[in-house]
């Protein structure tokens, strides 16, 4: 930006450079901000310099995080001016400031395609970058046809041609019928011609989301694509400037393998043979040297060739060659190459029949395995598990078992995982040999030790053995399941789990498997010494105690347990009950089809389309020696639009147990007599919320200890808090930014985005002072209607640094509750510990619609009466006007629909509400106030639930009355009372749109 000749600007940056924490901070843009609100109020006096001078003002004070929510429309108004500067800013304050659907922007759309319409390539690039960061589906519809014009334009210059490809890619992926598919078909193609780099790699991009989208128009792209990797593979007339590293464009090369890899195949051999011919050169051409950034950009080209090679199926010489060339990179000391040559080799193996060639490099991969980076370890399980069959399972096999007793623990699930299913798969087809000590035994009969199942028991017995705790009950239970199934096997099962079992440090899982197998089959080993019933049953007796399932947190396994202990008093009856165990129904194995589906994801993810990697959300800590500069934009947050199921669910170890409906209440008969609605209490209302526990780096020992949270307000720290907490939660309900708690140690703020009934919020916690805070620990304290879960808090935050924790939101169904974050942590020797509301309410699952005359009266008429639709007369309202109580329903999502009423002093507004129970419900609302008494109004409210419908007229009841103070001390009602029934109807009953509304 050029900021010379400003000196205002230049002031105002050092001063905010200058501050020295952030209050300091906060006072000065706040004195800005106020400066240039009053200098705007007097827009006639101010000069394009001002005014631009304190556009890029407001710029810089939205780069520090702080919200400016004004100004917006003289932004705009720059756009139109006649100069490059004050243009410029216009364009890039806009583009910066406003997203695709501001209204403010439907008020440039003709100042923007005059610039791209015009002669002045300057303007040009300007317009075409600002529709290129926006888009939007009103751009797309008002200035494709131009844009298009611009991009096949030949009197235009390159710059400006490439500018015009990129808006139109993004104009395209807003609003697809833009481009018309047939005709840009051959447009597309003479594109490819172009001899300008920047214009071809530009157009390329677009190229890939056309044929993206729909291939079958593009055929005719695939021979000019080909040619365009020619051209770069021998480097013809490539600009310097184009050329990274000694690359002609690895950029363009990148994009143009891609496109080639949304077409099926090539018919055509000799464009297929020119294309091999590239490949071949791009594999012989790459190797790893010692200039990283050179390293960087050959092995993008040479990765997507490699996935062009899968694609495309090519004859097994190129397959064995780019094995041999991923050998290599596997070998090298380079982590990062390493990685990506473990990855791609599993591609490789997944798309193509080349499990013979990678068996060549078995001990490298195997060598992965003891890597230093654990993403390293990982790939190389996945390659060893995959490229496993007949010939090398035993090896491999007893690699991992090797392995999991030195893994790490993040590794070790997997591994066992693993390892359970290639000894299942693959055990029956392999002659393993049991141990020898075991092949000589006297006692026993010899030909069963050769059951080519023995292997099987003893490889998953080592597993339980070794990794016990990583042991899912999937491969214990399948153990059992094939012993049961399996005569010869089960003679040598036994023996096996009465060594196990005689260890004098054994694992419960163990324990289990060798109970069971001891309970239904030692007498098989009834000639052993030490294995006579009363041994074994001494043995067990001693060892099962350390697993009882009497006091199992499951009520399901502890009720079993308890019966089958009282089955043990049976006396004779019990030898029929515990009679051999019958065969299991053969059926397909659980580990087997675990494996199946985990390859069937995997496959998913071939050369064909383009993988998509997502990252878990963690506590993350932003330390700086400056003080923090507010909180992150909007773009930095995410949403996880994933539902949750109703009902009893676990996520992540914590159990959240949801409560069922109860039972509508009877209608209140008073209420009949005194209204024409009756007025109901919520369905299911109870004395007092429930509340679960989401995880955070604290808990609680009982659900009464949950309930007893002081109220907000009442807390006896001997630190105070800055500014009042009820103001600044109330200020949340309304906006979704800003400081929710503040004292002289620390300053906790939010930021929130809300998606239906999905809500993701980020606690900014700041530490304001020069050493750490401590013992830092947070709890949400969740209602009954809301799952929420919290990420790791840590323990400390250092000096002067900002810690981000992710909070997911799901709204289960309607209710007013409010969460709270019991929140504690140490500074010197105080300890402080505050308990804060969260602004999780009813009205951020809003989402504002207008309704129509002809939408509304349907639905109004369906909703005939209680307990869909109620009605209350509300008094001791605090009187406002109409048009104040219209932008207070504004700020809580409901929007006004005029015209629907003809009595002036009445309102009608409509909203939809979103919860997992009622998914999208539109709720309606009617307020008809008297002119006389603005203390008081009638209020009907409907929507399609009972529940929803109570809570949503009580919400607005409460955003509507004054709550009245004795002696200086409010008395709020209890908030789960009935209200109060009005004797007396409104003076205007014949106001009411002659029955309509009713």
């Amino acid at each position: 930006m050029a900021l010379s000749g400003m000196r205002g600007l230049s002031v105002f940056i050092s001063d905010i450079r200058n501050c020295q924490n952030k209050e300091q901070e906060r006072l000065r843009v706040d004195k800005e901000l106020g400066n240039i609100r009053t200098r705007f109020k007097n827009e006639k006096g101010l000069t394009p310099y001002e005014k631009k001078k304190y556009v890029w003002k407001m710029l810089y004070i939205y780069m520090l995080g702080y919200d400016v929510d004004f100004g917006h429309m003289e932004a705009v108004s720059l756009i139109s001016a006649p100069k490059y500067p004050e243009k410029q800013v216009g364009y890039i304050v806009t583009s910066s400031l406003l997203n695709e659907n501001h209204d403010f922007l439907r008020l440039a759309i003709n100042t923007v395609r005059n610039d791209i319409i015009g002669r002045n390539e300057t303007f040009q690039c300007l317009a075409l970058t600002m529709v290129g960061n926006i888009g939007g589906r009103e751009f797309a519809e008002s200035l494709s046809p131009d844009v298009q014009k611009l991009l096949i334009s030949s009197s235009c210059r390159p710059l400006v041609r490439k500018k015009a490809a990129l808006c139109l890619l993004r104009l395209f992926r807003k609003n697809p019928d833009v481009v018309n598919v047939d005709g840009w078909s051959d447009r597309m193609s003479q594109l490819l011609d172009e001899r300008d780099v920047g214009v071809l790699t530009s157009s390329m991009s677009l190229l890939v989301a056309l044929v993206a989208n729909n291939h079958d128009a593009y055929w005719s792209c695939l021979p000019k694509c080909v040619k365009v990797l020619e051209r770069m593979a021998r480097n013809q007339d490539i600009p310097q400037e184009y050329t990274y590293y000694g690359i002609p464009s690895p950029w363009l090369q990148v994009k143009t393998m891609r496109v080639i890899q949304y077409f099926p195949t090539i018919e055509d051999p000799s464009t297929r043979r020119a294309l091999f011919e590239v490949l071949q050169r791009i594999l012989m051409g790459t190797d790893v040297v010692k200039n990283v950034n050179k390293n960087n950009a050959s092995h993008a080209v040479l990765f997507e060739a490699l996935a062009l090679v899968m694609h495309l199926d090519a004859e097994k010489e190129m397959m064995s060659q780019c094995v041999a060339l991923l050998g290599k990179f596997v070998a090298v000391r380079e982590p990062n190459i390493r990685y990506l040559g473990l990855e791609n080799m599993t591609r490789m193996l997944m798309v193509t029949d080349v499990q013979d060639i990678i068996k060549r490099h078995q001990a490298q991969i195997i060598t992965s395995l003891k890597d230093p980076d654990i993403s390293i370890r990982r790939r190389a399980l996945d390659l060893l598990y995959g490229m496993c069959d007949v010939s090398n399972a035993k090896d491999i096999v007893e690699e991992l078992l090797q392995y999991l007793s030195s893994a790490d623990f993040a590794m070790r699930e997997e591994l066992s995982l693993k390892a359970a299913i290639l000894a299942e798969k693959f055990a029956p087809d392999l002659s393993w040999q049991v141990e020898s000590h075991l092949m000589h035994t006297k006692s026993f009969n010899v030909g069963w030790f050769n059951c080519v199942n023995n292997r099987y028991v003893d490889v998953i017995l080592q597993l339980i053995d070794k990794a016990g705790d990583f042991v899912s009950d999937d491969i214990w239970f399948r153990v059992v399941q094939f012993v049961t199934n399996n005569e010869d096997l089960q003679p040598y099962a036994a023996v096996k789990a009465r060594e196990y079992i005689d260890k004098p440090a054994i694992h419960e899982t163990m324990v289990k498997v060798s109970a069971y197998i001891l309970g239904e089959y030692s007498h098989l080993l009834a000639r052993r010494p030490g294995c006579s019933p009363k041994e074994i049953f001494s043995i067990i007796h001693e060892k099962l105690p350390t697993v009882s399932y009497e006091s199992s947190i499951d009520a399901e396994i502890q009720q079993r347990a308890v019966e089958y202990f009282a089955l043990s008093r049976k006396g004779a009856a019990l030898m029929d009950i515990m009679a051999e165990m019958p065969k299991f129904p053969e059926r397909q194995s659980a580990l087997i089809k675990k494996a199946e589906d985990t390859e069937a994801d995997t496959a998913e993810h071939s050369a064909t389309k383009l993988r998509a990697q997502q990252q878990n959300s963690n506590a993350l800590v932003v330390t700086d020696q400056r003080p923090t500069n507010g909180t992150p934009p909007v773009s930095q947050l995410g949403l996880d639009h994933s539902s949750g199921d109703q009902g009893a669910t676990q996520a992540n170890g914590i159990l959240t147990i949801v409560d069922p409906q109860p039972p509508e209440p009877s209608a209140d008969l008073l209420g009949d007599l005194l209204s024409p609605l009756a007025i109901e209490g919520p369905p299911g209302a109870t004395a007092q919320a429930d509340y679960n526990l989401a995880p955070g780096a604290k808990g609680v020992s009982n659900a009464e200890e949950a309930l007893a949270i002081a109220p907000v307000g009442q807390q006896t720290n001997t630190v105070q808090p800055i500014g009042d907490i009820a103001e600044r939660f109330n200020a949340l309900c309304l906006k979704d930014s800003g400081v929710l708690y503040e004292d002289p140690y620390i300053q906790i703020g939010i930021k929130a985005e809300w998606r239906a009934h999905h809500g993701r919020l980020v606690l900014f916690l700041g530490n304001k002072n020069t050493a750490p805070l401590v013992s830092v620990q947070a709890l949400i304290l969740s209602p009954s209607h809301l799952k929420m879960e919290l990420s790791l808090v840590p323990e400390t935050i250092p000096p002067r640094a900002q810690v981000q924790c992710p909070l997911e939101v799901i709204n289960l169904r309607p209710s007013r509750e409010a969460a709270v974050l019991d929140f504690s942590y140490k500074f010197g020797t105080q300890m402080i510990d505050v308990k804060l509301r969260l602004p999780a309410v009813l009205n951020k699952f809003f989402q504002a619609i207008t309704v129509s005359a002809e939408e509304f009266f349907p639905q109004w008429r369906s909703l005939s009466g209680p307990p869909l639709k109620l009605q209350e007369v509300v008094r001791g309202v605090r009187p406002i006007s109409l048009v104040e109580m219209a932008n207070l329903f504004n700020s809580f999502r409901l929007i006004v629909c005029p015209g629907l009423d003809p009595n002036a002093n009445n309102l009608v507004a409509s909203t939809t509400f979103y919860s997992e129970s009622t998914r999208a419900m539109l709720c309606l609302i009617r307020v008809e106030t008297d002119p006389a008494d603005r203390t008081q109004l009638r209020m009907t409210v409907a929507s399609g639930d009972p529940t929803l419908s109570y809570e949503f007229k009580e919400f607005v009841k409460e955003q509507l009355v004054s709550i009245p103070t004795i002696s200086g001390a409010p008395s709020p009602a209890p908030p789960q009372t009935q209200p109060t029934i009005a004797s007396t109807s409104l003076s205007d009953p014949g106001a009411m749109l002659a029955g309509l509304l009713h």
